[in-house]
């Protein structure tokens, strides 16, 4: 296994251990003397730096494999819907703006799923890489924000709306991309249209 996919499986074994350290009741509410909401928000920053590595290494070191661009969105995603319901557990997030965020992912996941089966590449939106940045900004200010810094839940909680409005917007497009893609009118007209370019270099 190569060092970007070691990193994406290094990210999976980071979600459970997210999870138990911010929903366990640990005495004082510290692990070893520091505050559980940092070795959290520790553990989630991790976690989210090698999203950004493994993708980095894979195009910088050409290790780009088929196991890596499955594993690497299940790991994405694994890790921000623990956290995401984490904070509904520790009542830092509504359920309702959570279950918007989940439901969007699983749609995209399905039409990607079923645009792939079928040879098409759906690549991601910038509305999506949008809302991959607010997550992780409101869920870092979340955890770090509670109990403590009360500014940090309000940039935790505008954050939240963020992603909520773009992962909206951003399933509609990728709905609207889906079904250009697999239209048979579309396709046929991208296959003449293409003969026709190579016809005008040739």
């Amino acid at each position: 296994m190569n060092l970007p996919n070691s990193l994406t499986v290094m990210r999976i074994f980071l979600v459970p251990l997210l999870v138990v350290v911010l929903l366990t009741q640990f005495e004082g509410r510290r692990i070893f003397g520091v505050p559980k909401e940092i070795v959290g928000a520790a553990i989630f920053g991790l976690a989210s730096l090698t999203d950004w590595a493994d993708g980095y290494l894979a195009r910088r070191r050409k290790q780009v494999t088929p196991f890596g661009q499955f594993i690497d969105p299940f790991a994405d995603k694994l890790l921000i819907l623990a956290a995401l319901i984490s904070l509904v557990q520790m009542e830092l997030a509504s359920a309702w703006m959570v279950a918007v965020i989940i439901g969007r992912e699983f749609a995209v996941t399905a039409f990607r799923s079923i645009a792939y089966a079928r040879g098409v590449l759906v690549p991601a939106s910038r509305l999506g890489k949008i809302k991959m940045v607010a997550q992780v900004v409101a869920i870092l200010a979340l955890i770090l924000g509670h109990d403590h810094v009360r500014e940090l839940i309000v940039i935790g909680q505008f954050a939240l709306w963020v992603v909520v409005v773009a992962a909206l917007v951003s399933a509609a497009d990728y709905f609207r991309r889906f079904n250009l893609i697999l239209s048979p009118r579309v396709a046929d007209f991208t296959v003449v249209r293409e003969q026709r370019g190579d016809r005008k270099v040739g």
